[in-house]
């Protein structure tokens, strides 16, 4: 009887180590925190391939003369992370007057998860731009396949695809070299839509306008009667230079019922891990100026090849 026990408890013990080897094995393959840490939840992803990173240095023509030093820290608790966002669009701006697109993604990760802390109201706008993320993402990976030799879609399921895979090097390295590959392989058209990586920018070039109008907004002080706008109206505002005119009626009326759900300016400068409003403005200035000259760099190119309506 005895015997029995102990050889039952010896299956037991055998078996709950077997699970958790089982386990741990599979947890590689596991997204890795979504979109923000691996690209996408599609993609696999291994702990090695994760970078530890560091508040970067604010460079001091980004800071206001004579202002205070933004204080750009971890907050804990929180998906989004301002100093990561910084970080990667600071990344993303290259020597050459170009858009690296492995950290222009990047921040976009970190964009699409401070819109997800604003509520399920806003997956209106943070679902779309998140499709058009991955899009750019698998078409870099199609195109590393096919350049490797590959037949078919890239199998995403093997080891040695890192997030970054086709993204460090080939076409899609930058903003410039995709667009010049994608009209020399007559994958842009002008009159109808076509999903190319030139298209898919372009939405999220005009998303990333109305982002850094609203972050303008909070950035402002009060009105002569001393009132703050409300992060709903100044969303509203944005959304008319930047969006709405590229919208038709329902999503335009769909777009005010998000706005109308955002919650208070306070729980915004949380997102950025101030205080308050005295707190916050230098930290948000610091993320406007480089959204700006990620923006303006992005509105060149695409002008210079005439891309800025593309159907």
């Amino acid at each position: 009887m005895v015997f029995l026990r102990r050889t039952t408890l010896l299956r037991y013990l055998l078996l709950s180590a077997m699970l958790a080897l089982l386990l741990f094995v599979s947890s590689f393959w596991l997204p890795q925190g979504g979109v923000r840490d691996c690209g996408s939840a599609w993609q696999p992803c291994l702990s090695f391939y994760h970078q530890t990173l560091e508040p970067p240095l604010i460079p001091a023509e980004w800071v206001e003369p004579d202002g205070p030093l933004p204080l750009m820290k971890e907050c804990p608790g929180q998906s989004f992370q301002a100093w990561r966002l910084l970080l990667y669009l600071k990344s993303s701006l290259s020597d050459d007057d170009d858009i690296l697109l492995e950290p222009y993604l990047q921040s976009w990760d970190q964009l699409l998860n401070f819109m997800e802390s604003l509520g399920t109201m806003v997956s209106f706008f943070s679902q779309k731009v998140k499709e058009k993320v991955v899009l750019i993402r698998k078409l870099s990976l199609k195109h590393s396949a096919e350049l490797h030799g590959e037949r078919g879609p890239a199998d995403h399921s093997r080891l040695q695809t890192p997030a970054s895979f086709g993204l460090r090097d080939g076409v899609y390295r930058s903003v410039r070299s995709m667009v010049e590959a994608e009209l020399k392989a007559s994958m842009v058209n002008f009159s109808w839509r076509t999903d190319s990586g030139c298209r898919t920018l372009l939405r999220l070039h005009r998303s990333l306008l109305w982002l850094k109008l609203m972050l303008e907004g909070l950035a402002e002080g009060p009105d002569a009667d001393g009132r703050y706008k409300t992060p709903g109206e100044l969303s509203r505002d944005a959304y008319k230079v930047a969006l709405a005119p590229h919208h038709h009626w329902v999503l335009r009326q769909a777009a005010e019922l998000v706005f109308l759900a955002l919650p208070d300016r306070q729980y915004f400068l949380q997102l950025v891990c101030v205080q308050n409003q005295r707190e916050a403005t230098p930290v948000l200035r610091v993320l406007i100026h480089a959204l700006t000259l990620v923006h303006t760099r992005t509105q060149r190119i695409l002008a210079e090849h005439d891309m800025l309506e593309l159907p």
